[in-house]
């Protein structure tokens, strides 16, 4: 959706954002575009797909990100907005567009009622979250952009790239909670420095190239023509300029201009400028005949011969040459745009006004004058079970055991404005910070949480799954994406005979609501890893003694190197007898070595007695 090509342009110049980039942002969510993604789910043959993507998509966005979503729902589209989407949707089937009806001003086409009945069960299941949900007059990325250049919401969540046209500052292509790979985010300061773009120029490429609202554009003119073209003008005349060729009014069709650079005119010094003759053995200025009796300035030859003969594909460097070359590159660039230029002028009604002042109005919600009211409430846990029990055929203990870890992010950061002693859900205690987790990538700290009075039907009794406490300080857990981001559900955990609740959590807003207790697990952490260190250490050093005793016993030669060494020992220095030697070996050995050096005995039968 949007500027057909726009993204991959502007993709080398995103940042590659982690999951900590969104703690305690408000970002401004497209709903259509997320319930357009349940596509994938459809495949799959889930129930209601798009009120599972919803659920599970709302909760990671809170608990597991740390923002603060405000969801936008689209209005009544625009009557360019329904004819392009007509004629869409018959491009596909080949039906000859020139009947359809020219849109009138109040004239709009509503979206399916399939698709408005998915809206507003998604709208009523995001109000029972407690989450800010407003409409906009016609397109929800519009609304985003608004509320993103106003300063209410730090960032856009939108695959539509009509949000920078509208004003967006900061765009979040995708957000997927269950992969290890960065998201996307684009910034129009970075788009800015980088191509030299600003909100009009992107506003003139839409024109050129075809957007939501008018899909064929101008014809002939791709992306790289019409980025090409805008980035010759300033953003406070690239419109005017559109005009001034749309309408015929630019001086390069009234035959006094042959192009648009009409204020720069041609220097009378090109103008007179006769291009000398060049030699064609050296190609550089003067005659062949001048440059065989004596070598020209630019070759000067040492032995005082003649010229060189020039390479291939040699370029003279001189300046008659050189500004012949910048004004055949000067008169290609204005036959290019006289070309787009007449391409642009062939088009009826161009540029469009409407789609212009679409782009550019900067009322886009029905709000007071005091802004757009956007808060965050808590969750109906009893209306949640209930809808989703309806919806959704969901047992209640799963949808609660689902929904604790929106409910306890809401706990801490209720306690990290009114630090008052107070029970998750009625029920739990914050406990302590049991360890360090890596899942997907993103960092989480495991808290359990204490049950602190006895309730029936609680969520402890609610959740199936146990775990046990055999891991380690950090656990890096990788996992498969799952079907429409299903979140990890809480855990059990057994200790000492008591029974805790096991859930992730970001690991600033733990910081925030209890810095104590993650002051107290990172200084725990730290005498842990020392001494793992000096235990390691330690069985560096018992292993080092080991290994100096067994050298010390004597190192296990193999039998050629064993037998010459033997040999070695008995060898008779000048002036001594056999004898002699052999006694001076130790009475230990000094019968084996008589032995062997007999030298009565064969050579096979000494090396038998040897390792007898």
């Amino acid at each position: 959706m949007g500027v057909g090509g726009l993204w991959d342009l502007l993709k080398p110049y995103a940042r590659l954002e982690g999951p900590d980039f969104l703690v305690n942002k408000r970002v401004a969510v497209d709903l259509s575009f997320w319930i357009v993604q349940h596509e994938t789910a459809i495949k799959a043959r889930v129930r209601n797909p798009h009120l599972r993507l919803i659920f599970f998509r709302t909760i990671n966005l809170f608990s597991k990100f740390g923002a603060f979503p405000v969801f936008v729902t689209d209005g009544t589209p625009s009557p360019l907005k329904s004819r392009a989407r007509i004629a869409r949707f018959f491009h596909a089937s080949g039906i000859d567009l020139s009947d359809l009806p020219v849109a009138e001003e109040g004239v709009s086409i509503e979206r399916n009622t399939a698709f408005s009945k998915c809206v507003q069960e998604c709208v009523e299941l995001l109000e029972l979250f407690g989450m800010p949900v407003v409409k906009a007059k016609g397109e929800a990325e519009a609304l985003c952009a608004q509320l993103d250049s106003e300063g209410y919401v730090d960032a856009c969540v939108t695959a539509d790239s009509d949000a920078f046209l509208f004003g967006a500052k900061c765009v979040i292509k995708f957000v997927r909670p269950n992969s290890k790979e960065p998201f996307e985010c684009y910034h129009m300061s970075d788009i800015e420095a980088g191509l030299g773009l600003k909100r009009k120029h992107l506003i003139a490429i839409s024109l050129l190239v075809g957007n939501d609202h008018d899909l064929n554009g101008v014809q002939g003119i791709g992306l790289d023509t019409a980025l090409r073209f805008v980035q010759a003008f300033s953003e406070d005349e690239i419109l005017n300029r559109l005009h001034e060729i749309g309408t015929g009014d630019s001086p390069i069709f009234q035959g006094a201009i042959k192009s648009l650079d009409d204020c720069v005119p041609v220097s009378s010094e090109s103008s007179l400028k006769i291009k000398c003759s060049h030699c064609s053995l050296c190609g550089h200025p003067g005659s062949k005949r001048a440059h065989l009796k004596s070598s020209c300035e630019y070759c000067s030859t040492s032995n005082g011969e003649g010229c060189m003969k020039k390479p291939e594909g040699f370029k003279c460097d001189c300046s008659s040459c050189d500004m012949d070359r910048r004004e055949k590159e000067q008169k290609k660039q204005e036959n290019w745009r006289i070309k787009v230029c007449n391409k642009i002028a062939m088009e009826s009604n161009f540029p469009n006004d409407e789609i212009i002042k679409m782009y550019l109005c900067s009322n886009h919600g029905d709000f007071s004058e005091v802004g757009p009211c956007i808060s965050w409430g808590s969750p109906n846990t009893e209306m949640l079970v209930d809808f989703l029990a309806f919806h959704q055929h969901w047992e209640p203990s799963y949808i609660r055991r689902m929904m604790l870890p929106m409910l306890s992010t809401v706990f801490l950061r209720e306690m990290a404005i009114n630090p008052v002693k107070t029970l998750l859900h009625g029920q739990y205690e914050f406990d302590s910070i049991q360890r360090l987790k890596i899942r997907h990538g993103h960092q989480f700290y495991v808290v359990k949480w204490k049950k602190a009075v006895p309730a029936l039907g609680s969520i402890m009794n609610s959740i199936l799954s146990e775990e046990s406490d055999m891991q380690q300080d950090v656990v890096d857990v990788d996992e498969s994406l799952d079907l429409g981001d299903e979140s990890e559900g809480p855990r059990i955990h057994v200790e000492e005979g008591s029974c805790y609740l096991l859930t992730d959590e970001n690991m600033d807003i733990v910081r925030a609501a209890f810095p104590e207790e993650v002051d107290r697990f990172l200084h725990e952490k730290e005498l842990k890893e020392s001494k793992r260190k000096k235990s390691s250490s330690l069985r560096s050093e018992g292993t080092n003694e080991k290994s100096e005793l067994k050298s010390s016993r004597g190192v296990q030669l193999s039998i050629t190197e064993f037998y010459r060494s033997t040999k070695v020992q008995i060898q008779l220095k000048p002036g001594e007898d056999l004898p002699r030697v052999s006694d001076s070996q130790g009475d230990g050995t000094s019968k084996e070595k008589r032995k062997v050096s007999n030298p009565n005995l064969s050579k096979s039968v000494r090396r038998r007695l040897l390792f007898k």
